[in-house]
């Protein structure tokens, strides 16, 4: 059985536009918020994952879309994974099924300490 196509959408304020993340994607369900990343504790985030079933793939625009911390990023998609879902990140073009090559591992790594170090400059910034 072929699972859903799920999209996840995030922009950091109200006056961002979405349309372009996952522009063309055919997708199932949509789950759009307008929050910021700095934790995983967002309601379109919770509402999303207990949406997702075993051959489901979640589709998100990038990496820093579904997280800003390395940790949180990281519990998510092994978390998903283990269950049977896949995470697909359009930008890095990257896909997690849970058996992932030690490639596809290393750069999600990177990717997510990357986004990690942003918001930390984000946060030195504002203060």
């Amino acid at each position: 059985m072929k699972g859903q196509n799920v999209g996840y959408i995030r922009v950091s304020s109200i006056d961002q536009n979405t349309s372009r993340q996952l522009d063309g994607i055919e997708l199932d369900t949509t789950f759009e918020e307008h929050c910021s990343g700095r934790d995983i504790n967002r309601p379109q985030l919770k509402a999303c994952l207990p949406h997702l079933r075993q051959g489901d793939r979640l589709h998100v625009h990038s990496i820093d879309r579904l997280a800003r911390s390395l940790k949180g990023l990281q519990s998510l998609v092994e978390d998903l994974t283990e269950h049977g879902i896949s995470i697909q990140f359009h930008k890095e073009n990257l896909v997690f099924t849970g058996d992932s090559n030690p490639m596809h591992k290393l750069m999600f790594q990177m990717m997510g300490a990357f986004a990690e170090f942003e918001r930390s400059m984000i946060r030195e910034r504002q203060q």
